[in-house]
C-alpha cells in the first residue's frame, strides 16, 4: 500500500509538473459534451431549433443568462456551449450548435393519455425567451409507461405512421412526422422497463433524429432552385460549343471566350453558396443514420419502423442534392475544358498574326534598305556635284590671281573622281559604324 500511496503521489506530481497543450482541457472534455440526462417516466418533452449565426447566438445566450437571472437560476458561463438549469418544476436544456440553437424543456406529463392536454403553441411553449432565428424545428416528445396497447392511427395520421421497437425492446416508438395544430411533430415513446439513464439517451437521440432530419432537407429546396439556373448554364455551353466549330475568326473567338469566362464565374458564385449547404446536408444524413443506428429499430405490429419511413421519403431528397453537386462538377470541368480549347485556339491565331507581322516587317525593312542604298547612291552623286562646284570656283579665282597656270576645266575634271571617291569611302564608313552601334 506504501508502495501504490507513493506512486500515485509521484505520479500527480509528474502531471502538475507537465506544461498542457493549450487545446488539451477542450480535447479532453469534448467527448463529455452534451450528456446524456437520466430522465424519469413519465415526461413531457418540448424541443425547438432556430437557425442562427453568430451574432444570433450571442444574442440568445444574454437572454438567456437575464432569462435564469430573473428567476433566481444560476446562469450560463461565458461561452458556454450547452446548458442544463431547473426552473421550478421545469428543466430547460438549451444547446448552441454550428448553425442552430436548441432549446428543449422537459416538463411533467399531465393527464392519463398520449399528448394531453394538446400541444400548447410555439410562442406560448417559449414565452419570455426571444426567438433568437428563424424557427424550424419543434419536437412535442411524451415519453409514457405502461405496456398496454395505443391505438396509434387514432394519433397519428396513418398514411406516414411509423412505429418500431428500440433499445432492446425496452421501449415503443411511433410518430408521423407531421406538424400538429401547434406546430409540433410529435413522437410518442412508450416506456417498457428503461432505466432513467437509457431513458434519457432514448430520448436525446430521437430528438436529435428530427432535428437533423430537418437540417438535411434544408439542402432540397436550395438544390431544387439551382437546379434551373444548372440547366441554363449547360444549354448555353452547348450552343457556345457548337458555335466554336464554325467560329470565323479571332474577334468571334474572344466573344465566345468571354462568354464561358461568365458561364464559369456564375457557376462558381452559385456552388461557393450551395458547397456549404450541401456538405451541411451530407453531414446531417449521416447523423441521423448513426442515431438510427444507436436505437436499433425492430418492426412493430407491421408498421413501418423509422429508418424505413426515411430511406423512402428522405432518401430521394438526398440523392437530389448529390445529383446536383456532381451535375455542377461536371458542368465546372466542361467549362474549363472547353475555355482552354478556346483560349488555346485565340493563342494560335494571335501566333499567326504575329508571324504574318514579322513577315511584313522584314518585307518593309528590305524594301526600306534597297530605298536607302539609292539614297545613299544619289547622295553620292549630289555630294560630290557639291564640291567638284566648290572646287571650280576655287580654282578659277586662282587662274584668276595667277597663282596657278593649269587649265580650269581640265583641273575641276581631274577633281571629280577624286571628290567621288572621297564621297563614296566616307558614308561607306559613316554606314558603317552605324550598324555596328555605339560602341562601349
Amino acid at each position: 500500500m506504501l508502495i501504490v500511496r507513493t506512486m500515485t503521489e509521484d505520479t500527480a506530481t509528474v502531471a502538475q509538473d507537465l506544461t498542457p497543450h493549450p487545446l488539451r482541457a477542450a480535447v479532453l472534455g469534448e467527448v463529455h459534451a452534451r450528456p446524456f440526462h437520466p430522465v424519469a417516466t413519465p415526461l413531457r418533452i418540448l424541443h425547438f431549433g432556430f437557425l442562427t449565426n453568430a451574432a444570433q447566438t450571442a444574442a440568445a445566450h444574454k437572454a438567456l443568462v437575464d432569462y435564469c437571472k430573473a428567476r433566481g437560476a444560476e446562469p450560463p458561463s461565458d461561452g458556454a456551449k450547452h446548458f442544463r438549469v431547473a426552473l421550478g418544476g421545469a428543466v430547460l436544456r438549451w444547446e448552441n450548435h454550428a448553425e442552430f440553437t436548441t432549446y428543449t424543456w422537459e416538463l411533467p406529463a399531465h393527464g392519463r393519455g398520449a399528448f394531453e392536454p394538446p400541444s400548447t403553441t410555439i410562442a406560448a411553449a417559449m414565452a419570455g425567451l426571444p426567438q433568437p432565428g428563424p424557427h424550424l424545428i419543434s419536437v412535442d416528445l411524451h415519453l409514457m409507461a405502461g405496456d398496454d396497447a395505443v391505438a396509434l392511427d387514432g394519433i397519428f395520421d396513418s398514411a406516414s405512421l411509423t412505429s418500431s421497437h428500440v433499445d432492446g425492446g425496452g421501449a415503443v416508438v411511433a410518430t408521423d412526422f407531421r406538424a400538429d395544430p401547434g406546430g409540433f411533430v410529435r413522437i410518442l415513446v412508450r416506456d417498457r422497463g428503461l432505466s432513467p439513464s437509457r431513458a434519457g439517451a432514448l430520448v436525446q437521440r430521437l430528438l436529435e433524429i428530427e432535428t437533423y432530419r430537418l437540417l438535411a432537407l434544408l439542402g432540397l429546396p436550395e438544390s431544387q432552385q439551382l437546379l434551373p439556373r444548372v440547366q441554363s448554364i449547360e444549354a448555353h455551353l452547348s450552343q457556345v460549343a457548337n458555335q466554336m466549330t464554325r467560329s470565323p475568326g479571332l474577334e468571334s473567338d474572344h466573344k465566345l471566350l468571354g462568354e464561358l469566362m461568365g458561364l464559369l464565374a456564375e457557376l462558381e458564385a452559385q456552388s461557393a453558396s450551395w458547397m456549404f449547404r450541401y456538405g451541411a446536408t451530407r453531414a446531417y444524413e449521416k447523423l441521423v443514420q448513426q442515431r438510427l443506428v444507436a436505437i436499433g429499430e425492430e418492426a412493430n405490429d407491421g408498421w413501418p419502423t423509422i429508418g424505413a419511413f426515411l430511406s423512402r421519403r428522405m432518401m430521394p431528397a438526398m440523392r437530389t442534392a448529390e445529383m446536383l453537386e456532381a451535375r455542377q462538377s461536371e458542368l465546372s470541368r466542361k467549362l474549363v475544358r472547353a475555355a482552354n480549347l478556346l483560349r488555346t485556339r485565340v493563342d494560335v491565331e494571335i501566333e499567326q498574326q504575329n508571324r504574318d507581322l514579322l513577315h511584313s516587317m522584314n518585307e518593309r525593312t528590305r524594301m526600306q534598305l534597297r530605298l536607302q542604298q539609292t539614297v545613299e547612291g544619289l547622295s553620292v552623286a549630289a555630294i560630290t556635284y557639291y564640291l567638284v562646284g566648290l572646287a571650280s570656283y576655287v580654282i578659277k579665282g586662282l587662274k584668276d590671281a595667277q597663282l596657278i597656270t593649269v587649265d580650269p576645266s581640265a583641273a575641276t575634271a581631274a577633281v571629280v573622281p577624286v571628290a567621288l571617291l572621297v564621297v563614296a569611302l566616307v558614308l561607306r564608313r559613316i554606314r558603317g559604324r552605324t550598324l555596328e552601334g555605339p560602341s562601349n
